[in-house]
C-alpha cells in the first residue's frame, strides 16, 4: 500500500508551511494537530512552532505526561496559557504569527492581549489542513484497523437486530463490543435509525423499538491509536416494500460508481457528481442533500471534503468516505458508507462490512 509515498517528518512539514506562508512563528492548539506534530495526547496544550526551534507549553495537570510523550525542543509550565505563548514568541522574535482556524475567540483575543501590538496574526487554515492530508502507510493501516474492530463488533451485535429491539439498545451494544475489541473510544453518538426515522441523516439512536418491515441504518465508528473509522451499513429487518428496495438499490449502485471512479487525478467534485447524477437519474435527487463524503484521520471529518464545491483532486495517501444516501419523509432512508484511501494508481477500500442488501431476518 501506497509504496511510492514519501512523508516528510511532521516537523519539516511546519518548516514548509512557516516558509510557504512567510512566518515567524505558528502557534498550534487543537489537540489532533497536536498529537500528530508532537506526540501530546492530552487535552490542553499548545505548541508554538518556528523554523528554528518547537516549544511545548502546558499546565501542571499534563507537565509529567508532557515529559514523556512530547517530541519538542523545549517542554514548559504555564499558569496562564496566554501570558506564557505571548513571552515564547517574544524570546523568538516573532512578528508574524500564523493560528489555526478552530482558535476561539476568547483566547485569540488573550494572545493578543499579552503580546506586542505590531504582531501581525495570521490564519492559515488551508495550509494547517495541508499537515494532515496526507496519510501515511502507518496512519492507513491504524484507520483500517479501526475499521476492523467495526466488523467484529457488528458481527457479534447482528442476532440482536430483531424485531421489538430498541434503536437505544443496539447503540449500546455496539459501543460495548467496540470497546471490549479493543477500541479506545466510540468515534461519535452512533446512528441507529429504523423506519421513518432513516430519513434522518443524523438520526441518534431513540427509544423507537424495531419493526418487521423496515430498514434500519447505522451509522458508527471507533477510535484506534487515536485514528477513526467511520462506516454505514444499512439493514432490512424481514421484507421491505418496493419503495424502500428500490431507494436501497440506488444508493448501493451510487454508491459503486463513485467507489470504482477513485484513482488519482480525479476531481473529488467529480465523485460527488458521479453519485449524484445517478440518484437524480433515478428520481431521488432532491432526497439527497449532504455531500458524498469527508476525510477522516484523527478527526472524524477532516480535510478533503468531497462535495460540489469541493477545490481538490484525490491525490495518493488520501482518506476520505464515500457515503452517498437517499432520505425520504415518512417512508425512510438508506445510506452506504465505506473509507478509501487512494493509493498510487487507485484504491483501497478500508471498510469491512459487506454493504450489499441483506435481510437480517435470514442470516
Amino acid at each position: 500500500l501506497l509504496t511510492g509515498m514519501t512523508d516528510p517528518h511532521p516537523r519539516q512539514k511546519v518548516i514548509s508551511l512557516l516558509r510557504q506562508e512567510q512566518l515567524d512563528a505558528v502557534v498550534f492548539c487543537q489537540p489532533e494537530n497536536l498529537r500528530y506534530l508532537c506526540g501530546f495526547t492530552g487535552s490542553d496544550g499548545v505548541l508554538v512552532a518556528t523554523p528554528e526551534r518547537l516549544v511545548f507549553l502546558t499546565d501542571s495537570r499534563y507537565t509529567t505526561q508532557a515529559n514523556d510523550e512530547v517530541t519538542a525542543d523545549d517542554v514548559a509550565e504555564y499558569k496562564n496559557k496566554a501570558e506564557s505563548v505571548a513571552a515564547q514568541l517574544t524570546s523568538l522574535q516573532a512578528k508574524r504569527i500564523g493560528h489555526e482556524a478552530g482558535l476561539t475567540v476568547g483566547l485569540f483575543k488573550e494572545f493578543c492581549e499579552h503580546g506586542a501590538t505590531d504582531w501581525e496574526w495570521v490564519l492559515t487554515k488551508e495550509a494547517i489542513q495541508q499537515l494532515r492530508l496526507h496519510k501515511t502507510a502507518w496512519e492507513i493501516a491504524e484507520i483500517s484497523a479501526a475499521a476492523d474492530l467495526n466488523l467484529e463488533a457488528i458481527t457479534d451485535i447482528a442476532p440482536m437486530i430483531r424485531p421489538g429491539v430498541r434503536e437505544s439498545d443496539i447503540a449500546l451494544a455496539l459501543e460495548f463490543a467496540l470497546r471490549n475489541k479493543g477500541a479506545e473510544e466510540k468515534a461519535f453518538d452512533i446512528i441507529v435509525a429504523s423506519g421513518v426515522r432513516g430519513a434522518m441523516p443524523h438520526g441518534v439512536a431513540s427509544d423507537k423499538p424495531i419493526a418487521e418491515g423496515e430498514l434500519v441504518t447505522i451509522d458508527f465508528g471507533c477510535r484506534r491509536s487515536g485514528y477513526h473509522s467511520d462506516e454505514t451499513v444499512t439493514l432490512a429487518v424481514g421484507a421491505v416494500s418496493e419503495p424502500l428496495r428500490r431507494i436501497f438499490d440506488t444508493v448501493e449502485t451510487a454508491q459503486n460508481k463513485a467507489l470504482d471512479a477513485v484513482k488519482p487525478g480525479i476531481a473529488l467534485a467529480e465523485l460527488d457528481r458521479i453519485a449524484r447524477a445517478h440518484i437524480e437519474d433515478c428520481g431521488y435527487g432532491r432526497y439527497f442533500g449532504h455531500g458524498l463524503g469527508h476525510g477522516i484521520g484523527l478527526e472524524v471529518h477532516e480535510a478533503p471534503v468531497v462535495s460540489p464545491r469541493s477545490q481538490m483532486v484525490a491525490e495518493e495517501g488520501m482518506v476520505f468516505s464515500i457515503e452517498p444516501g437517499i432520505y425520504v419523509p415518512d417512508l425512510g432512508g438508506v445510506r452506504i458508507e465505506d473509507l478509501v484511501a487512494v493509493t498510487a494508481t487507485g484504491k483501497e477500500i478500508l471498510t469491512k462490512i459487506p454493504k450489499t442488501f441483506r435481510n437480517i431476518l435470514l442470516n
